[in-house]
């Protein structure tokens, strides 16, 4: 299963708070944020609809934990 893969990062669902918090920190608009298909492997079982926000937590050499944000879309 690809989200069990060791090179395939820790992918979450955010909370409608979660995320609003995340737009008005960054004063950015969900469409701006980069996009996620809901088909994207990483993310199906996950039980994801067009219009979440998903959490990706990255592993890095230098900051220890990166974490980077995707808004999901319909195909």
């Amino acid at each position: 299963m690809v989200p069990d893969h060791e090179y395939v990062p820790i992918h979450e669902i955010m909370t409608k708070e979660e995320a609003q918090a995340v737009l008005d920190k960054y004063n950015c608009t969900p469409t701006e944020l980069p996009l996620i298909y809901v088909t994207d492997p990483a993310i199906v079982g996950l039980g994801v609809r067009p219009g979440d926000m998903i959490r990706i937590l990255r592993k890095s050499p230098t900051a220890g934990e990166s974490i980077y944000y995707r808004y999901v879309v319909d195909v």
